[in-house]
């Protein structure tokens, strides 16, 4: 199967536009109020509405209340939510029942402890996401740039399709793939130029090395 390429963080059209020109097949905006990506729900729409239909979208939130996901799942009309905070298993489900929209769960890793405990979300969750552990006292729990140990991945066989995060660019993206067999990857700070500001150059070249290992 190809392994599937997301782009999360997406801020401004331009690099949305070149994104889509080279074919990834989601696109992620941040709903976290810690984010420095952080779009409101007009700007995420204007967004959501130029990649709907060419890429799925991805609303990417933590530890949201209620009243918020009821406003993206009606106004944006998500293809996918991912929950990057400390969501239990019966929160997963519960917003299941009430949006019927996929869950992706995002992990943070930094031993193989912390991979077994996404098996404890295998009947709420559609799939999960693995990402490296924030550093002691970062409020962040994502787009941090930031690489864990993906051999801990090797001999993992989740019980839902995972995608791998934390770090990723085009340079160190072909060595993870021999590393581990994610059925996705996901990218943010690897692909900017700035902060929240994609790199039309830096996403090619990123499509291309996930490429070369399909």
């Amino acid at each position: 199967m190809p392994i599937a390429i997301k782009i999360c963080g997406f801020t401004e059209q331009t690099g949305l536009n070149a994104a889509l020109r080279v074919g990834i097949d989601r696109i992620g905006l941040m709903f976290a109020p810690n984010s420095p990506r952080l779009v409101n729900l007009d700007l995420a729409n204007q967004l959501a509405e130029t990649a709907r239909g060419k890429a799925a979208i991805v609303a990417v939130l933590s530890n949201p209340g209620d009243k918020l996901v009821a406003r993206i799942a009606r106004d944006l009309r998500p293809d996918f939510l991912q929950l990057h905070g400390k969501e239990t298993p019966e929160r997963v489900r519960s917003l299941w029942k009430q949006h019927h929209i996929p869950i992706i769960k995002a992990f943070a890793i930094s031993e193989a402890r912390d991979i077994t405990d996404a098996q404890r979300y295998a009947r709420t969750a559609a799939e999960f996401l693995f990402d490296a552990k924030p550093a002691k006292g970062e409020t962040r729990t994502g787009g941090l740039g930031r690489t864990f140990d993906w051999s801990l991945l090797k001999a993992v066989n989740p019980s839902r399709p995972w995608m791998l995060a934390g770090g990723l660019n085009p340079e160190n993206v072909g060595t993870a793939l021999d590393t581990c067999t994610p059925a996705m990857v996901d990218v943010s700070s690897g692909v900017e130029s700035t902060l929240g500001v994609k790199d039309p150059a830096l996403v090619a070249q990123f499509c291309t090395a996930v490429r070369a290992k399909r």
